[in-house]
């Protein structure tokens, strides 16, 4: 049976290469073979059919090739990555070449499944090291086919790229070292077709939500390139908008603090601050985006530190979007962005900044009160504690984060309204709500008693009633009562 199925295997891989004079034979008779290929036994199969799925990839039918594709994924995929058998088929019969040549297929569908066939190459070292040569003055097939394929072509090897950066480090590693992220670079220069930079940037933006992308991606030429791009008031708001976030991730690495200049990380900040004082004025998607992309970098120390130091200040933009009352959106964007570069998603060791920084926020904050109706900070506070359930749970993390600060401590536990709200285990009715309040008077309490004003009289039942809503718990925890009798006079019939 096993010689009876490989010879027609053989003899329906020749017959798809020359054609069909009978309609509907082909897909009928590829149908059938794609369900045989995807059995145990057809499984096991697989690497005996390499030499005969060889023609099938240079075949005139989009189907056949779409097939052959998808036979070489699922040998490397059922293949022990070990052993590399897959592997070794797939050299001992040329066939990287045509997966290669399929990446350019006017069929998206063919395409896509060599698209697949790679990813799963790049699963095992003998398959990374088939794609990407260890000889670094050999240049891979990857890079001299996407140097002379169309624009097209490149962005699906960028989406191949992206996707390798997911599977290892070891992947990652190989991609870096064959030179094919310049590609990125090169479609960013690129400004006469948007339609093509903006794909370029889409994949960029799935990178560098890897933890290893920044180690790669953070070059001094990248970071001009976007801060270029986010600089340009003539370019579509799109592009803007995926420069800044792309930006912002990469910001919110503390290793680029060291691996690139300051100039170049403080030029793209500056051109997101820029961005910031063009849309002041608005409620744009853009000005949202850009908020958000200043509390990714104030996630960390350095990136918060630079917000707050930077000449005017580009934290700003954050207190000043929470202050306002004109558009919501804004407010609760400027308001999260106010919560990260405050400390409230870093570790305690990091969520006090230098001493300019400090003094900065502070005299940011102050100042947006003053020349407010609420006159402090703890009326701004207040003032968020009272909006809807999600600027609320912005105003939860904003406390959360300011609240080691001796100043703006005073300001909270000085405010009873405030103090009542976070103690009340009745104030929230959501799950998420609950988890939000009891983070923020944890926060509080243990501020308050690590503090100068643990002793002091005047919040002597502040502290109480805090310790007291901690022991409680989130989720409206009822305190213990104690058993009591019940006398009652019988009745009788």
């Amino acid at each position: 049976m096993h010689c009876v199925f490989l010879y027609d295997i053989r003899n329906t891989f020749n017959a798809l290469k020359d054609g069909f004079d009978v309609p509907g034979l082909e897909g009928s008779l590829l149908s059938c073979l794609e369900r045989i290929l995807k059995t145990s036994y057809g499984v096991s199969l697989l690497p005996q059919c390499v030499p005969y799925a060889q023609p099938g990839l240079r075949a005139d039918s989009p189907l056949t090739r779409r097939l052959s594709c998808k036979s070489i994924a699922q040998l490397l995929e059922n293949s022990d990555k070990d052993d590399g058998v897959g592997v070794q088929a797939i050299v001992e019969h040329g066939v990287w070449p045509s997966i290669v040549a399929c990446l350019a297929d006017s069929d998206e569908s063919v395409a896509t499944a060599a698209a697949e066939a790679v990813k799963n190459l790049a699963k095992s070292t003998r398959g990374l090291e088939l794609i990407f040569p260890a000889k670094a003055e050999v240049d891979t097939l990857l890079n001299e086919f996407a140097m002379n394929s169309s624009s097209m072509v490149r962005i699906r090897i960028l989406a191949i790229i992206a996707a390798l950066f997911g599977i290892s480090d070891e992947a990652a590693t190989a991609v870096h070292r064959s030179g094919l992220l310049g590609m990125f670079e090169q479609e960013l220069n690129n400004t006469t077709d948007m339609l093509a930079t903006l794909n370029v940037l889409e994949v960029l933006y799935e990178i560098v939500t890897t933890p290893i992308a920044a180690k790669f991606l953070l070059t001094k030429s990248m970071l001009q390139r976007l801060a270029a791009t986010i600089s340009n008031s003539a370019v579509d708001s799109l592009l803007r908008s995926r420069s800044i976030t792309i930006s912002a991730r990469l910001l919110s690495s503390d290793g680029i603090y060291s691996a690139v200049d300051e100039f170049d990380v403080k030029n793209a900040v500056q051109a997101i601050d820029l961005d910031l004082e063009r849309l002041k004025a608005t409620d744009s998607n853009e000005r949202e985006i850009a908020l958000d992309a200043l509390s990714q970098i104030g996630t960390v120390m350095r990136g918060a530190e630079l917000l707050l130091c930077n000449t005017p200040p580009t934290a700003r933009h954050a207190v000043d979007a929470a202050c306002s009352r004109g558009w919501r959106n804004i407010q609760l964007a400027g308001t999260h962005a106010l919560a990260s570069i405050s400390g409230q998603e870093r570790g305690e060791s990091t969520q006090l900044l230098n001493d300019q920084a400090e003094t900065c926020l502070r005299n940011l904050i102050y100042t947006a009160a003053e020349n407010s109706s609420k006159h402090s900070p703890s009326g701004l506070l207040w003032s968020l504690l009272q909006q809807d359930p999600e600027i609320r749970l912005a105003a939860y993390r904003l406390i959360t984060g300011l609240v080691m600060r001796q100043w703006c401590l005073w300001e909270v536990c000085a405010k009873q309204e405030i103090i009542n709200l976070v103690t009340n285990p009745h104030s929230e009715t959501t799950k998420i709500g609950m988890e939000f309040r009891h983070s923020c008077c944890v926060a509080i309490s243990n501020a308050l008693l690590s503090s100068s004003f643990k002793n002091d009289p005047a919040f002597s039942d502040v502290s109480e009633k805090l310790q007291a809503a901690v022991r409680r718990g989130p989720y409206l925890a009822k305190e213990f009562v104690a058993p009591k009798p019940q006398v009652a006079t019988e009745e009788r019939y």
